[in-house]
């Protein structure tokens, strides 16, 4: 039995473990690392990085067939698909080989990890660890299948359909987030048949609606077949095919394909920690309970990334880490403010990003708004390279001019997003806004765009009230 002694333990080396071990390390602490492994945590194993690069693929590959639209012209792509699960697997090694170099810096205990009491945890069989303060920060896995049938049918989750030998002549996709989409998409790409079923009318509920929609529409004008609104009764074999059985508008319906893509979503990576021995409380579906200093019912135990349930993204994750180390060395209480960090963006083609509040959660706070919206179609340089689908639009106080949300639905939308996440940073108005300079011809300079229809807005509305004819106030979007 080996026994040591740090000043703080982390159990987890993704993301946001790893920038919480380097925190507390800049503090001066003794810091350890538990992880039952593989190494590298889930975005660069299972998430972002191994989907980027294939979606990467798949976008080639549909640019080849539109290429005629630019004048152009070639004959249909041929798919190597072992080819690109080849080279997704080389940059995939190199993205972990060099995380393993980081986590290898500090005392690296590779094993299942509980706890045993709220300052002792075993990790494996013959190693205890006692500290003065702990991080949890074990992540996420795929979530448990709800349809009967579907485990005895046999199905793909998010890992498998990034490491699949070959694809699938045809695949069911059951689940309208990010990963279906994005990973739906990219199959459809490739050759795949792909049928996109959920229970709701569009993809994408947890963005607007007019993003959502047009989104929806925009895939399936690309041969993608999207079933909404419907509700799946059992999945059930037939012969070699697979077979989804669901009611929509009152009727039993089926679809059947080669594959089931079984796509929603992950829940939090709480099993075997016993963290009720620490007084850690927490629910396996929902994560671990946190304070806005990312403490636990435990003081002394911090929780950060996927296990706690809230925004599941890298940026996010190593933000709490780097809170939640120095709360932990200092005695601090340090708050997250998640209103620009739960900016995110969809791979999708279009992409979608969001950041600040969208119109939905504004009308659920009652706060009044303005929006100004801006096509691509109507934008120079989307049009000289072709890339019209999309829209921007900008959400602003009726009063002030501050920009509260923006959300992009178009090209390289994950780039574009961070000018207006800069600008929020700073709190900037619309005014302020119009007044930065953008390049031309670019794709940012959109942007200008419903910022200046905002300002127009404001200041008529100022004007209005100025003269009599009406309150400055709220005004309707």
């Amino acid at each position: 039995m080996t026994e040591q002694n740090y000043d703080l333990v982390i159990i987890g080396g993704g993301s946001g473990g790893y920038a919480a071990a380097r925190t507390a390390r800049d503090l001066g602490a003794r810091v350890a690392i538990a992880d039952v492994g593989p190494l590298g945590g889930l975005c660069i194993l299972n998430g972002c990085m191994p989907s980027k690069t294939l979606i990467a693929s798949g976008d080639l590959m549909h640019a080849i067939r539109e290429s005629d639209v630019l004048g152009v012209r070639s004959a249909e792509p041929h798919v190597d698909y072992r080819a690109m699960i080849e080279r997704k697997r080389e940059v995939i090694k190199g993205f972990a080989d060099y995380r393993i170099e980081g986590l290898e810096t500090f005392d690296l205990y590779e094993g299942m990890a509980s706890f045993v009491d709220e300052n002792t945890l075993r990790v494996g069989d013959d190693i205890i660890l006692h500290a003065s303060n702990f991080v949890v920060a074990t992540g996420s896995v795929v979530a448990p299948s709800i349809f009967p049938g579907l485990e005895e049918t046999g199905y793909i989750d998010s890992d498998a359909a990034l490491d699949l030998n070959s694809p699938p002549s045809s695949i069911i996709v059951l689940g309208g987030g990010y990963v279906a989409v994005e990973l739906g998409q990219f199959f459809s790409r490739v050759g795949v048949a792909t049928t996109i079923l959920i229970r709701k009318p569009r993809l994408l509920t947890d963005v607007d609606e007019d993003v959502a929609v047009a989104l929806t529409g925009y895939l399936r004008d690309e041969g993608i077949r999207i079933v909404g609104e419907a509700t799946v009764s059992r999945v059930e074999r037939n012969g070699k095919l697979k077979r989804v059985v669901y009611r929509k508008g009152g009727e039993e319906h089926a679809i059947e394909a080669e594959e089931i893509f079984y796509a929603l979503g992950r829940v939090p990576n709480t099993s075997g920690l016993q963290l009720e021995r620490a007084g850690v409380k927490y629910h396996p579906i929902s994560g671990i309970d946190v304070d806005a200093t990312l403490r636990t019912s435990n003081p002394h135990i911090f929780a950060i990334g996927d296990v706690t349930g809230r925004y599941p993204l890298v940026h996010v994750a190593i933000q709490q880490g780097e809170i939640a180390a120095r709360n932990a060395m200092r005695g601090t209480r340090d708050a997250i403010d998640y209103s620009l960090s739960k900016a995110h963006t969809i791979f999708s083609d279009p992409q979608v990003a969001v950041a600040g509040e969208t119109e939905a959660e504004l009308t659920a706070a009652n706060r009044p708004y303005l929006k100004a919206t801006y096509l691509f179609s109507d934008h120079g340089k989307a049009i000289s390279i072709g890339k019209t689908k999309g829209f921007v639009k900008m959400l602003a106080d009726p009063e002030d001019g501050c920009i509260l949300g923006v959300q992009i639905l178009g090209p390289e939308a994950s780039d574009l997003i961070h000018e207006a996440i800069a600008a929020m940073h700073f709190h900037s108005t619309v005014f302020d806004f119009v007044r930065i300079p953008h390049l031309h011809p670019t794709l940012a300079e959109i942007l200008t765009y419903p910022a200046e229809e905002l300002v127009v807005r404001i200041e008529g509305t100022r004007m209005a009230a100025q003269r009599g004819d009406l309150p400055v106030a709220a005004a309707v979007p």
